[in-house]
């Protein structure tokens, strides 16, 4: 060992914290006396221990999700965890997962530790010469490899990209990667149904600031077809323009010919536009039909908008429906005027529930408006999924004497519906009796640590800001003790009908 070397500790949680001390100390240096030759070197130097430590990242997400050691900290999946409890967020949690799927050494039921499933891409990174965006590359590579090809091929191939990616760019990795497809299936012949079904999907991505959203899609030739097919149908000049008060809606062959040529002749939109709103028509054709056969008690297959009342009564703002969509009040007017929504007004000061429009006069029904009203989607912590993925979770908990009364559900997604108990790392939750956060629902990882705060998901009221912690309540009464007179739920009912 070269004498300049210090003596580095085994304990991985000891070397952590040296290695984040080493980067508050190299952060505090200061680097205008440093020459241009060391000003690289230490670059250099340090993107390789960059890229060294995405290796070790791998390792560290393989040792936790093989352990379920997330569930510590009150996630339910690696992704949970990575996304909320590090604050990653979706996309690159996602990406963290890929990499690790990639060249971490997972466990087999027998507790033996298998090799990296990209075994060259793995040394790679493990010598500093490619980083994670390099990985990225090379999974994406070899997912497109058609299932005809062989094992041994496929480890050649793989082989080959993380010999080359030591010199190459993601990019060149990704180009290197076109011409190697091109090479195992110079025709396409090898591609069959099984890759197309393998990697057919269509996804809704998020909402930008301006509210629209894109949409990322791999169809396959069947779907093709028969979209192209309905949409050569729908999305004809002058068809389903919602700018046009007169044009014909619906299909095209059923329309009044002489009304879509007039149509057509007003029509300034362009294909790809024609196309959104032929796909906007067919939906609301879909759910005017579909009415009668879907669930009363569902509110999934229903549009469900919360709004609050200084909003509407400027048609201003962004409203929000069930499945999580924002929708700016100016449109709300327009789909409310078309349809039969469920619509709750709230106070714009206070956040209270004002009003609930009028739908079928089942308990079950109004009971969910109501947590929708006050929930809008899932209640733990961190936790994106909509209202229409969310289950009524009880407190106390059904099998514990809880009650199906609306002062004692919240709104849940089944996963952490189901994570509610009282074991270690289980959750715990309660609805908050004071301040800034009452009457919200408040969750905490089951631990010997009573301590432990109680925590709020804000992800679904962006709009409140916290100003101080949630408050627990005292220890409930026995399940059978009468409520009393000013219960919580009068209160909230007396509130909504009040206005």
């Amino acid at each position: 060992m070269n004498a300049t070397e210090p003596v580095l500790p085994d304990d991985p949680t000891v070397l952590a914290a040296w290695i984040d001390a080493a980067m508050v100390k190299f952060a505090a240096l200061p680097l205008a006396a440093a020459t241009e030759d060391d000003l690289l070197s230490v670059v250099d130097t340090l993107e390789r221990s960059r890229r060294r430590f995405d290796g070790v990242d791998a390792a560290l997400m393989v040792e936790v999700s093989d352990r379920s050691a997330f569930r510590k900290d009150g996630y339910l999946s690696l992704h949970s965890y990575l996304a909320g409890g590090l604050r990653l967020g979706d996309s690159e949690a996602r990406r963290r997962r890929a990499s690790a799927a990639g060249i971490g050494r997972f466990s087999n039921l027998q507790g033996e530790t298998l090799p990296p499933a990209l075994p060259e891409t793995a040394a790679a990174v493990a010598d500093g010469a490619i980083g994670a965006e390099h990985v990225r590359e090379i999974i994406a590579v070899m997912d497109k490899i058609p299932s005809a090809v062989d094992a041994a091929t496929r480890v050649g191939a793989e082989a080959q990209l993380g010999m080359v990616a030591r010199d190459l760019t993601p990019n060149g990795v990704r180009a290197a990667g076109i011409r190697l497809l091109a090479h195992l299936d110079p025709d396409g012949t090898l591609t069959d149904d099984r890759d197309r079904q393998r990697r057919r999907g269509l996804m809704l991505m998020p909402q930008d600031r301006q509210l629209l959203s894109k949409v990322r899609a791999l169809l396959t030739p069947a779907l093709r077809a028969e979209l192209e097919v309905v949409l050569q149908s729908w999305a004809a000049p002058g068809m389903n323009n919602p700018d046009d008060p007169n044009s014909p809606t619906g299909a095209f062959e059923v329309a009044d010919k002489a009304a879509v040529a007039a149509a057509a002749e007003r029509d300034d939109r362009n294909a790809s536009q024609r196309n959104h709103d032929a796909l906007h028509a067919m939906l609301r054709f879909i759910r005017a039909n579909a009415g009668a056969s879907t669930s009363t008690d569902s509110l999934k297959s229903e549009l469900v908008v919360t709004i609050t009342d200084h909003e509407l009564a400027q048609r201003a703002g962004v409203a929000l429906t069930a499945t999580g969509t924002r929708l700016p009040v100016s449109e709300l007017v327009h789909v409310a005027a078309g349809a039969t929504p469920h619509l709750a007004v709230f106070s714009h000061a206070t956040g209270q529930p004002l009003y609930l429009g009028r739908g079928r006069r089942l308990a079950s029904k109004a009971q969910r408006l109501m947590l929708f009203a006050r929930d809008r989607g899932c209640t733990a912590p961190e936790c994106s999924a909509p209202f229409a993925r969310t289950e009524a979770h009880h407190f106390p908990d059904w099998q514990d004497g809880g009650n199906t009364d609306i002062d004692h559900l919240g709104a849940a997604c089944g996963r952490h519906n189901r994570s509610v108990g009282h074991k270690l790392g289980d959750w715990e939750t309660i609805i908050v009796i004071d301040g800034p956060h009452a009457g919200r629902v408040a969750w905490r990882p089951v631990s010997a640590d009573k301590r432990r705060e109680w925590r709020i998901n804000q992800l679904h009221h962006a709009e409140l800001l916290p100003h101080q912690g949630p408050h627990a309540p005292p220890d409930p009464a026995p399940a059978s003790a009468p409520a009393p007179e000013d219960s919580r739920v009068e209160a909230y009912l007396g509130a909504l009908f009040a206005a």
